[in-house]
């Protein structure tokens, strides 16, 4: 199994962080236009503990659509910190864990900050041979959220 884990601040306050993540339409205002993600069903619109959703799009290397079913596995709120955790039931990956985690940052300044943590857990199938492309799976990670990043900061930063 490969971890990886993509870190950011976002200059907005944890509860306006915590409702855009939150909400299933995130998934398509954060994702990257070349993936045609399509949230074909959810069990809400407001991701909590149990939600499951569906979706679609061109995942990794593969051309053809990939099908993809979440549930939401985990889900706190604390002072300290914002989670909830996805774990994907089927899909294109053998293993999907991924925690989100969102943590109030105190920077003694008039605007409110947010650290956004994403860590995922993954495996792809095929075992050794799907171990041969665990780098490109990463390097393709971190484009991913390095794109998410900046369209959650474009997303909350320019209607605060």
């Amino acid at each position: 199994m490969r971890s990886f884990k993509h870190s950011f601040v976002v200059n907005c306050p944890i509860d306006r962080v915590w409702q855009f993540y939150t909400d299933i339409k995130h998934l398509e205002i954060i994702t990257p236009t070349e993936i045609e993600l399509k949230i074909t069903s959810a069990t809400s619109q407001k991701l909590t503990q149990g939600s499951e959703f569906w979706f679609e799009g061109r995942i990794m290397m593969i051309r053809k659509r990939s099908r993809w079913h979440s549930t939401i596995s985990s889900y706190s709120v604390s002072p300290e910190q914002y989670q909830y955790v996805d774990e994907m039931l089927t899909g294109p990956f053998k293993i999907w864990r991924h925690w989100h985690k969102f943590y109030d940052v105190d920077n003694n300044n008039y605007q409110k900050q947010t650290q956004v943590i994403d860590e995922i857990d993954f495996e792809l199938p095929y075992g050794i041979i799907g171990k041969l492309f665990d780098g490109y799976a990463y390097r393709r990670l971190e484009k991913l959220f390095c794109n998410r990043k900046l369209a959650t900061i474009r997303a909350l930063e320019t209607n605060t």
